[in-house]
């Protein structure tokens, strides 16, 4: 099993800062949601974190090794990002999306093998899309394409899976599946996982930890109980909110408290 630590990462685009001397280390096998505001950085702390974004200050490392000093195909055959959005320019088939995710294992010209071939297969079951297979990628509903990416995404084996907002524009059914399959897989196989999450309800039922991030720095850290408390929340978001225990897991929930109500 693969870690991920982050040291002193500092970021900023040209209009500002948007990350400032975070350390986050993700442990082998943990499962970790990221919140925060929009425009807090979590999407740029997972592109820091895959390698696609170098940080102004600091490193990134994968199991002691820094991500910068490896190749691009080495990291992609450890680490898996799936995006918010993941658009293709040609009328692929969902099998030849999901087969992209065998790319870091093929020499160059090379085609798929028999394992691959049988990987590609598997991914595609336990996601729930091989019904789909011969579909354009382009024709499927959200719930269906992010399933697919996240199919493209195991495809390559990974040992951490870095997921960005994957709940986002979906259907309360199809944010279930998909977190419940990622939580499966990190139950089933040590699989490690970095994710920021729009939902706090539902990061609290399915991430062990959480760390939340206002202004581009870590406000908090800890199990969902230490992190969504009324007064952290408050603070970060600047919304009134009201936080109850959820009857059947006994994870904290939040309610949001109008401000105005006639």
């Amino acid at each position: 099993m693969v870690g991920l630590e982050l040291k002193n990462i500092s970021f900023s685009y040209f209009n500002g800062l948007i990350l400032q001397d975070i350390d986050l280390s993700v442990r082998p096998g943990e499962m970790v949601g990221l919140l925060g505001p929009n425009g807090s950085g979590k999407t740029t702390l997972i592109k820091i974190a895959s390698g696609i974004l170098r940080p102004k200050k600091g490193e990134v490392r994968m199991d002691g090794a820094l991500i910068s000093r490896m190749e691009r195909k080495a990291v992609s055959r450890r680490l898996a990002v799936v995006p918010q959005s993941f658009n293709t320019p040609f009328a692929f088939t969902v099998k030849e999306v999901v087969s992209l995710g065998r790319i870091p294992f093929l020499k160059p010209m090379a085609e798929e093998n028999e394992n691959d071939r049988k990987i590609i297969d598997s991914v595609m079951e336990l996601v729930g899309v091989a019904a789909l297979k011969e579909r354009r990628f382009d024709e499927l509903s959200g719930g269906e394409r992010q399933k697919v990416v996240l199919a493209m995404a195991l495809a390559q084996q990974p040992q951490i899976l870095l997921l960005d907002e994957p709940t986002v524009h979906l259907d309360i059914h199809h944010q279930v599946q998909i977190l419940e399959m990622v939580k499966q897989l990190n139950i089933s196989t040590g699989l490690t996982v970095l994710a920021a999450m729009h939902d706090l309800n539902l990061s609290s039922l399915y991430f062990n930890r959480l760390i939340l991030l206002k202004a581009g720095a870590i406000q908090a850290d800890g199990t969902p109980a230490q992190v969504l408390t009324r007064d952290i929340v408050e603070s970060v978001f600047t919304t009134p909110v009201i936080v109850e225990t959820h009857p059947v897991t006994g994870d904290p929930q939040i309610i949001i408290s109008p401000i105005n109500k006639n």
